[in-house]
């Protein structure tokens, strides 16, 4: 019987250049930036202007899942980092069509899957990956990612050659320019991030999920989707009852559970106390002869504290469970955080994310997580919202424009600006905007003039393309598909990796198993989203292996007590950051709003912590751009 012998963890990096012969010593520089990838191990191949290289994490400890890995002749080479869940299953139909293996691990399987139906064989791959191909024969390097992106993949086309890898510094080490695209600077004050494919750098992009490209030595290029995520339906699909929808679910996630629980290492889950993580380990208890290691992360302000419910499934299931408290003391590792994402990052829950990985890593090497329910069942409020707020659109245009005339003259901190200025919106999906990221009107005043992004649809359909619905889909599909396809790849699950990957832990997420995802978009809103419920339907396939308490719960996010640290023990270092003239000279903000968002903070008459964190991070960053690679 196979044994499951997969490269689980690491990081790639490599370059193929136009009309040079490749340089060793910079494929070894790029991969040891991201060695925190892959401890444990190292491997290169170079064929004339290709180079290819990673950093592993031993998942086993087998010979034969060194990288890079080829087929029978060598004329196909591999970097790989990721999980491939149906690999055996893949091995036996390439077996079938002739193809020799020498080892067993699922990295094979995606060289012997190009070998034999090229680009097309990546829509058979059901996992997690980035990826880099090296066609010998016919001299081409193709790079892929996974269906969701939970794995990264940067990449630079310059004129002398394409370079790629899993982080942004192993770009910068291999020279390619460090010129700040201004388009993704603007984006990142909108959305505190900076979404796919944008990076901090005008040279360096990130390749789209579920997408590929591929170029020769002559520079040429290709590209392509090998999949699209499923709109989410609005109706029920025919044929199928709530009662039919409940049991294939149930079904459906108990089998992704499991197909991502094979492992021969000591493996774990992220314990959370909510609904999702707390599903997952249900799931992968009752699969389980042993214990389940459960890890979780509490906090000494009580608000934000869910060790007791996660306490409660741990009892339950009897897991060995894991627990760990952050003071307000962690944020000394805030600026060791800012190095790992590579490019301005300002999703607080970074630092939960962190600590807990760091916690868990002292314990296993793998943990399973519910990143991925909330936006596939509907669960954040912010769904919610937008049905409570409906009636928003049978307000006239002229009085709309009226309101925004009227929000628009009030001063900042006046009580019920943001309702006007939701009301005024021109369209349903840019009152979900400007509800739910950074409203224009706060951008209009606190940014100078060249850093702020259009208010309208068009904007944001431009930029975010395929993650855009057209307009005459409903505003809760447009919502719950933005989440997806574009939220969660460029926020959510970048926190999740670079967190984890900092502590070589990896994390899974049985909630993107595609099988999984293509049935919750099938389900209608109406069986998922009811009143200020969310995830109805998916409580009803599974609820009944959670504790009652955990069901009657209001929602809580992977929140931290922040606005409390940026009064107490993070004040002087955002104080010291925001008003300094390094800052100030960059030219983003207007110095007089700048000090009054800090003093309104500071006072708690308004709490400003998204757009400070905001900016901290953005400072953070630069500074550490300046400093010498």
């Amino acid at each position: 019987m196979l044994q499951w012998e997969a490269i689980r963890m690491c990081g790639i990096a490599g370059y193929l250049l136009f009309d040079q012969a490749a340089c060793p010593e910079t494929l070894r520089a790029m991969c040891n930036c991201i060695r925190h990838r892959g401890p444990d191990d190292e491997g290169f191949h170079l064929d004339g202007g290709c180079a290819i290289g990673m950093r592993r994490l031993s998942v086993i400890d087998l010979a034969t899942g060194h990288q890079p890995l080829s087929n029978e002749d060598g004329s196909v080479w591999i970097v790989f980092n990721g999980e491939i869940y149906n690999y055996l299953e893949l091995r036996r139909e390439l077996t079938a069509a002739g193809h020799r293996f020498a080892t067993q691990s699922d990295t094979e399987t995606v060289v012997h899957l190009y070998e034999q139906e090229g680009v097309n064989g990546l829509c058979k791959l059901r996992g997690m990956f980035a990826l880099a191909i090296w066609d010998a024969h016919n001299r081409k390097l193709l790079l892929a990612r996974d269906r969701f992106g939970e794995k990264p993949l940067y990449y630079a086309a310059l004129p002398h050659g394409l370079f790629f890898a899993s982080e942004l510094s192993a770009l910068r080490v291999a020279g390619v320019p460090q010129d700040v695209d201004r388009e993704a600077l603007r984006l990142y004050f909108q959305f505190s991030y900076i979404p796919d494919p944008y990076s901090i750098f005008r040279t360096v992009r990130k390749l789209p999920a579920a997408s590929w490209i591929q170029y020769d030595e002559s520079g040429r290029a290709t590209q392509g989707r090998y999949w699209t995520l499923s709109r989410p339906a609005e109706h029920p699909v025919a044929g199928m009852t709530e009662t039919e929808a409940r049991v294939r679910l149930r079904r459906a996630f108990d089998e992704a559970v499991s197909a991502q629980m094979a492992a021969d290492v000591p493996l774990g889950a992220f314990l959370s106390g909510g609904i999702d993580s707390s599903s997952v380990v249900a799931a992968m208890a009752l699969q389980s002869s042993r214990p389940v290691k459960t890890f979780s992360i509490g906090f000494e302000e009580a608000a934000y504290n869910e060790l007791d419910y996660a306490r409660q499934v741990a009892e339950k299931y009897r897991t060995e469970h894991h627990e760990i408290l952050v003071k307000s003391d962690s944020v000394a590792l805030v600026t060791r955080l800012v190095k790992h994402f590579g490019e301005p990052f300002a999703d607080s829950s970074a630092i939960p994310t962190y600590v807990v990985s760091e916690f868990a890593a002292r314990h296993v090497k793998v943990v399973l997580s519910g990143d991925g329910g909330d936006e596939l069942f509907g669960g954040y409020t912010s769904f919610q919202a937008v049905e409570r707020f409906r009636f928003m659109d049978r307000v006239p245009q002229p009085v709309r424009r009226a309101l925004a005339t009227v929000a628009g003259g009030l001063p900042y901190s006046a009580y019920g600006k943001n309702f006007l200025r939701m009301i005024s919106r021109p369209t349903a999906l840019e009152r979900y905007f400007e509800n739910n990221y950074s409203p224009y009107f706060l951008r209009s005043r606190l940014l100078q003039p060249e850093w702020i992004t259009p208010a309208d649809g068009a904007y944001l359909t431009r930029v975010f393309g395929d993650s855009m619905l057209p307009d005459g889909a409903d505003i809760l599909t447009q919502a719950m598909y933005f989440e997806t396809a574009a939220n969660l790849t460029g926020n959510m699950l970048v926190k999740v990796d670079r967190m984890s990957m900092a502590n070589s832990l990896e994390v899974r997420c049985p909630f993107l198993d595609s099988r999984l995802a293509t049935l919750a978009a099938s389900i209608p809103h109406s069986w998922k989203i009811r009143g200020r419920q969310g995830k109805r339907i998916f409580l009803e396939a599974v609820g009944d292996r959670l504790p009652p308490k955990l069901l009657a719960r209001r929602k809580m996010g992977f929140g931290l007590p922040l606005a409390t640290w940026l009064r107490g023990s993070l004040r002087s270092l955002l104080w010291e950051s925001l008003t300094s003239g390094r800052f100030l000279d960059r030219g983003f903000v207007d110095e007089g709003i700048l000090r009054q968002l800090l003093e309104e903070h500071q006072a708690q008459r308004r709490d400003n912590t998204g757009t400070l964190w905001a900016l901290l991070m953005l400072d953070m960053w630069f500074r550490d751009l300046e400093q010498p690679a």
